[in-house]
């Protein structure tokens, strides 16, 4: 690039730590690490126009966890790794929220529900007879009953007659989030540039050399925060997730509130703006949508549209108004992968579909593992 000696001197020379990725994730390590290191030259490389991963593509659910997802963690994990799983996730909001403040994410805590599907009754009898052991593990965290039974008030169509409610289950603006975590990161004197892809980064003894589709240069530290994209920089078993979305215009009188979950959290809905925002179906493509490619299927689509017909608000006229899709980052356990990988490089990568809750946590982890 045509860079004057005034733009090579401020942005690419002498620079002490590097942080590639603007999600959650990244912008927060860079607060921490400004916090950590007062003098320090920071830069924060950004491959899209606007935080290219999942963090402002998500559906803005502060939750940590259905009734079902529980259950079937409790399938894979001991219960002590569940309990911390859920600590990890209300910690993380916690930070979040302190972090920015309730007003400036439009936290709103309206509570989470959990839809099953007519057709789904053994499913429907496993979540009843385990309520009870759920949240007597989930005590020592909440310190009350988290999850009971509510009749369908909303009067959805084709779900059992009762669903499952969490009370302490939230809902967020992530456009508001990632404004405020921008504007505090540059208030910090922390520099952005965007729509750089890094392609390839080269430790040696003393520094890491970075190699970008516009320039090059040398930092003494890089901080990995790209998620859903980590396979595409680093060798971590992390998989790219694409989950599809799409936004109703305004409905008059809209009486649905809250986050809501149907068919073992594969869909998702919630109100915002007067509007209902749908996304999900991942289930019905797996392998198709292990894909970083933002777009959108006609088979996820129409399922999505048809929820809405027929579940979600069947006696409702509605128009779609925007659809969207946004790259989780996933893998084997839901464990975060949250280490040094290289000389000089360390990552915070695959968040499965949490960033929300545990992106700020992950975030500072991954600051503080420099030394």
């Amino acid at each position: 690039m045509n860079f004057s000696y005034w733009e090579r001197k401020s942005w690419l020379t002498d620079v002490d730590l590097t942080v590639i990725g603007s999600g959650i994730v990244g912008l927060t390590a860079a607060l921490h690490l400004r916090d950590r290191f007062p003098k320090a030259k920071i830069l924060i490389l950004e491959k899209g126009i606007l935080p290219q991963g999942a963090s402002t593509k998500n559906a803005g659910f502060a939750c940590f966890g259905s009734l079902t997802e529980l259950i079937d963690d409790g399938q894979h994990h001991s219960e002590n790794e569940v309990l911390e799983l859920v600590k990890q996730r209300i910690d993380g909001l916690q930070l979040l929220r302190s972090t920015l403040g309730d007003a400036a994410i439009d936290y709103q805590e309206l509570g989470g529900y959990e839809l099953f599907l007519d057709s789904d009754q053994e499913l429907y009898e496993t979540c009843w007879n385990q309520m009870d052991r759920i949240n007597q593990l989930l005590e020592p965290i909440f310190k009350a009953p988290v999850f009971s039974s509510m009749k369908n008030r909303f009067r959805f169509k084709n779900i059992k007659e009762h669903y499952s409610f969490n009370p302490f289950e939230g809902q967020i603006d992530t456009g508001k989030m990632m404004g405020a975590l921008l504007q505090r990161v540059l208030l910090k004197n922390i520099k952005i540039l965007n729509n750089i892809t890094v392609e390839e980064l080269l430790p040696d003894a003393h520094q890491v050399h970075i190699k970008t589709d516009h320039f090059e240069f040398s930092t003494s530290k890089v901080f990995v925060a790209t998620n859903g994209f980590a396979s595409q920089l680093i060798e971590e078993s992390v998989k790219p997730a694409r989950a599809q979305v799409l936004i109703t215009k305004p409905i008059k009188d809209l009486h649905i509130q809250g986050t809501f979950q149907l068919d073992r959290g594969y869909y998702y809905f919630r109100n915002i703006d007067q509007r209902i925002l749908l996304g999900g179906g991942r289930n019905l493509d797996k392998s198709g949508e292990e894909t970083t490619d933002f777009a959108q299927t006609t088979l996820i689509q129409d399922k999505l549209e048809d929820l809405l017909k027929t579940t979600i608000l069947p006696h409702v006229d509605f128009e779609i108004d925007h659809r969207w899709s946004g790259i989780m980052g996933i893998g084997e356990t839901k464990k975060p992968i949250v280490k040094q990988i290289g000389n000089h490089v360390y990552c915070g990568v695959r968040l499965g579909g949490m960033g929300v809750a545990i992106g700020s946590s992950i975030g500072k982890e991954l600051a503080y593992l420099l030394e």
